[in-house]
């Protein structure tokens, strides 16, 4: 029998760039994100894994389909996939894009080599999956577009 988690993936963008870490189990660059823990919301277990992962506030951007408070608004997911981790064991990954809640002149990462901002012509650079290449794709057409 397949077990299955529940797991956020968000594509935060701040001036033309979006946040990118290579992930030091799997050794591949990826969207901050993560499990969403028990009891929790889609929605805070994307803002909790993006400051977790990085030390970025953000805020995700995205359709909330009523204008109302009760019930309770969720953000859309971007997307929704399904991924296979092992025979056994499958991630259904909730994909947001976010951008960051201060406005001040930057986020200083750490200088760590594995967690930066990058421009579409900087993630020409980086070994990508076509999945995340394909992400990409839609987030620089959105962002072109607005």
């Amino acid at each position: 029998m397949t077990s299955r988690d529940f797991t956020v993936a968000v594509f935060v963008v701040w001036k033309n760039r979006t946040l990118l870490h290579q992930h030091k189990k799997l050794k591949m660059w990826l969207p901050c994100g993560g499990h969403i823990e028990p009891n929790e919301l889609p929605d805070v277990a994307a803002v909790r894994e993006v400051l977790e992962e990085s030390g970025v506030e953000i805020e995700l951007v995205g359709e909330r389909v009523l204008e109302i408070t009760d019930p309770r608004q969720l953000v859309r997911p971007r997307g929704i996939q399904l991924e296979r981790i092992s025979q056994d064991h499958e991630h259904i990954d909730l994909i947001y894009f976010a951008k960051p809640i201060k406005t001040y002149n930057g986020y200083l990462l750490e200088s760590d080599p594995s967690l930066g901002w990058y421009s579409q012509k900087d993630c020409q650079t980086l070994d990508l999956t076509d999945e995340l290449k394909g992400w990409l794709s839609i987030l620089w057409q959105e962002m072109a577009e607005t």
